[in-house]
């Protein structure tokens, strides 16, 4: 009888974990024109009330390996997000800028907006629904 238990109890906490595996939309991003391998690409998964005040939703970081960087967030929930990047070149986990306020190193964020000035959320947005993503950020 108890053998009959212990079976029926592992079962039953084998289900349990299987039904919590990952929910939630997965989020690919690629960078391909690094222009070179210097460092390390920084990006964050940001919501319009996170975007270019801090840290993301979720972040990651990733080594250059011949001008390309793979990136994924994961158990993303829908919703209208932006992505911002960065080529920390001299990983000091910052953008660093020339005497005129220009940016030192590349970055991109999602959508792509290669204007003059500071990203926007709006050009950058993107929603997340429940069918995973792959998408393309140019530096």
């Amino acid at each position: 009888m108890k053998t009959v238990t212990l079976a029926l109890s592992f079962l039953f906490v084998s289900l349990v974990a299987m039904a919590q595996e990952s929910t939630g939309t997965k989020i690919t991003v690629t960078i391909d024109n690094i222009s070179n391998n210097e460092g390390k690409v920084l990006a964050g998964l940001h919501t319009e009330d996170t975007f270019m005040k801090g840290p993301g939703v979720q972040n990651q970081e990733s080594k250059i390996e011949n001008g390309k960087v793979v990136l994924t967030f994961t158990n993303v929930a829908p919703g209208t997000y932006a992505i911002l990047a960065l080529h920390d070149a001299n990983e000091n986990n910052r953008m660093d800028y020339e005497a005129n306020g220009m940016p030192k190193e590349s970055y991109g964020m999602s959508g792509n907006d290669m204007s003059y000035g500071p990203p926007s959320f709006t050009t950058s947005k993107f929603e997340v629904g429940n069918e995973d993503l792959e998408l393309s950020i140019r530096f």
